[in-house]
């Protein structure tokens, strides 16, 4: 059973990205903070031994947000099991690394129908309940890399300045409803994706593939990359009821990277 005395007792979460990276990190502490968490994942497998692992009430479905019927089939099994969802963590995403000359059309598509088309329609199809109950709290994972453009990873930066924009005007839209939407906006993260991130810049031969973690690091006011550790304060803060009155809001956690 969940946490009575935490900060997100009584609240039933669904994480998209659950088996992995921030997301998982992210369902644990809401598991430990006393939520029902949802763990949402493309690989049902992987969702099901992630919300395993943790226990208690968690549980895994498997979602693919390019397709509306898995989304509404989410929601439907979530409200089925669980009753509501009091908050969604929108932590599904895909990262590419295309230079200008380089992007195709299919690099396009594949990364903007999970990071964006993904992330506005599973918002749609939970925020309707939300809506209707006159409560709840969207976080979505933004990205240091919506802060700024990056000539070497052009698609993935628009496509995180997107959720950027999106979590505003969800914001502002959900708002009379008594929905809030916020973002988290990491920096570089050491996850099962860095080694990806990591293994297109070697390719690329932009950086040498040893030494991205150093200079990476180096680029960071705080000296060190982050772990998904560092994100989960920020996701029970927008979570809960201690972030009543903030809406609309991109909260950078990227050891002092962008600045505002």
């Amino acid at each position: 059973m969940g946490n009575d005395m935490g900060a997100l007792a009584g609240k039933v979460a669904v994480i998209t990205g659950g088996a992995g990276g921030i997301g998982q990190a992210i369902a644990g502490r809401y598991a430990a903070e006393g939520a029902v968490v949802c763990l949402a994942d493309v690989s049902g497998a992987d969702a099901q031994q992630a919300a395993a692992d943790l226990g208690g009430e968690a549980f895994g479905v498997e979602l693919d947000v390019t397709k509306e019927d898995s989304i509404a089939a989410m929601v439907d099994l979530v409200i089925e099991r669980a009753g509501k969802i009091d908050v969604l963590v929108n932590s599904a995403g895909l990262y590419g690394l295309q230079p200008w000359l380089k992007i195709t059309a299919a690099d396009f598509d594949r990364i903007f129908a999970v990071n964006v088309k993904g992330l506005l329609f599973v918002t749609q199809a939970v925020g309707v309940g939300m809506v209707a109950r006159g409560s709840g709290s969207i976080i979505n994972i933004a990205s240091s890399s919506g802060r700024r453009g990056n000539p070497s990873s052009v698609v993935y930066s628009a496509s995180k300045m997107a959720v950027i924009s999106l979590t505003q005007s969800a914001a502002l839209g959900f708002a009379p409803h008594g929905v809030r939407v916020n973002a988290l906006a990491p920096g570089g993260v050491v996850t099962p994706m860095w080694d990806r991130v990591k293994q297109l810049y070697s390719d690329a031969a932009t950086v040498p593939g040893g030494d991205i973690d150093t200079s990476m690091a180096k680029s960071v006011p705080l000296g060190r990359l982050s772990v998904p550790d560092d994100h989960v304060a920020a996701a029970v803060f927008f979570a809960s009821d201690a972030s009543a009155y903030v809406t609309g809001q991109t909260l950078n956690i990227d050891g002092g990277l962008a600045l505002n």
